[in-house]
């Protein structure tokens, strides 16, 4: 049965079996999305937990997703990358999917860089971009499932959380330079999120160009709500696979 709220003290035991088992401090949170987990094969003196040894962690059932923490240094920065992960539509709860960015904030990682692989809905982009997010839309958190809904825990955030700046205005600056550099063509759009895990009909790809979005997949945006709630500075990625 889907665990539908978790107290601080359950996050912090999930963050106590990490600590206990890592001898890195990561600053930087990494969210690797489908597509997406070789990235976790480049960081260097790597530390690995599975995550079927800790407590409470989702378990991602969709293929492809490793389903493990990855500690350690990537481009000088220690990180913590989750190599896999779950998603509403496979039956797990809004805290429940949320979970790891909790157990981040607890482990005092204040950066978090989530990744996705989404569907194309601005005619302008093809297979192979690389959209920036620069706002999204949340569908479950306007009309259903808010993964901040339940008894606020005023040690990770307030009640009523601002979400008009969800991603950190100096990252995508940084971003953007970076690209221009290495002369990287890259997307800047709205992210919509929806809960899966059947696909868009062309009415729903219709009506979701008409409000403003630019990509559409099923996760991410519930991480980043969490993530804003205890005020983590934010960079989202999206590629474009379809």
């Amino acid at each position: 049965m889907s665990k539908e709220f978790f107290s601080l003290q359950e996050i912090d035991q999930v963050a106590e079996v990490i600590r206990s088992r890592i001898t890195q401090k990561p600053t930087i949170g990494l969210i690797l999305g489908s597509g997406l987990g070789g990235l976790a094969d480049m960081v260097e003196h790597p530390e690995y937990i599975p995550y079927p040894e800790l407590p409470f962690w989702p378990i991602s059932t969709v293929i492809g997703h490793k389903g493990r923490l990855v500690i350690g240094k990537l481009q000088g920065q220690v990180v913590m990358v989750l190599q896999g992960l779950s998603h509403y539509y496979e039956g797990y709860s809004m805290p429940e999917v949320t979970l790891p960015v909790r157990v981040m904030q607890r482990l005092n990682i204040t950066n978090l860089i989530v990744t996705n692989a989404a569907g194309a809905i601005n005619p302008e982009y093809v297979p192979g971009d690389v959209m920036l997010i620069t706002d999204h839309i949340s569908f479950l958190g306007m009309a259903g499932p808010n993964p901040l809904r339940g008894p606020n825990i005023p040690e990770l955030g307030e009640r009523f959380p601002d979400m008009s700046q969800c991603y950190d205005r100096n990252f995508r600056k940084l971003v953007t330079e970076i690209a221009v550099q290495e002369k990287i063509i890259i997307r800047e759009g709205v992210y919509a999120g929806l809960s899966g895990p059947s696909f868009e009909t062309p009415a729903d790809l219709r009506f979701l160009r008409i409000i403003g979005a630019d990509a559409v997949g099923m996760s991410t945006v519930p991480e980043v709500i969490v993530a804003r709630h205890n005020l983590m500075r934010v960079l989202g990625l999206s590629g474009i696979s379809y």
